[in-house]
């Protein structure tokens, strides 16, 4: 896998509109996917496992305390189902990661508003897909989409603080690199 990303990430300094960076992301998003997929089955499996083994715990804690604390069944019962509720809660809380939802809005290019790859940055402090913004350069003009202040292609700058947030945001939420 790494060996992938040396290759994406070289075939995008030589040349980031070609068909060769697509199809090596294309391939990188789809094992990524798949890897996460599966893992993310494994855990839901295990924690559904030991959501049993608690829910079980719980209810045989209950049966002891209700055994102990005669005359104060209401309390215990009270007590029961405050730890089942808390219980749920940290469930859920433990699948959160692997429920696809949206990608926030500061990893995404403002023109595909698709997940960034290779960000770039402009002066006026935009960060495009670099890909997208040089066929915006060639194609429609020498200025920015959003500003439209002059711009070139000399003035864009590799944006790496969001390039490393979309990298341990992908590493986090595997789930986005599904490719729609």
């Amino acid at each position: 896998m790494l060996m992938v990303i040396q290759a994406l990430d070289l075939g995008t300094g030589a040349d980031p509109n070609s068909y060769m960076v697509e199809e090596i992301w294309q391939e990188l998003a789809k094992a990524r996917y798949l890897e996460w997929e599966h893992e993310s089955s494994q855990r839901g499996w295990e924690l559904q496992i030991l959501k049993g083994a608690c829910v079980e715990a719980l209810k045989e804690k209950h049966v002891v305390d209700a055994s102990m604390m005669e005359g104060f069944a209401d309390e215990a019962a009270a007590a029961n189902a405050k730890q089942f509720q808390a219980l749920e809660c940290v469930f859920r809380k433990a699948a959160e990661d692997d429920i696809p939802s949206e990608v926030p809005d500061y990893l995404c290019c403002k023109i595909t508003l698709d997940i960034f790859r290779d960000p770039v940055i402009t002066p006026t402090g935009v960060t495009y897909e670099r890909a997208v913004i040089l066929e915006h350069l060639q194609k429609v003009g020498k200025f920015d989409p959003i500003t439209r202040e002059p711009l070139t292609e000399s003035q864009l700058v590799p944006n790496l603080a969001i390039k490393e947030a979309v990298r341990a945001y992908l590493e986090k939420h595997g789930w986005a690199y599904r490719l729609e």
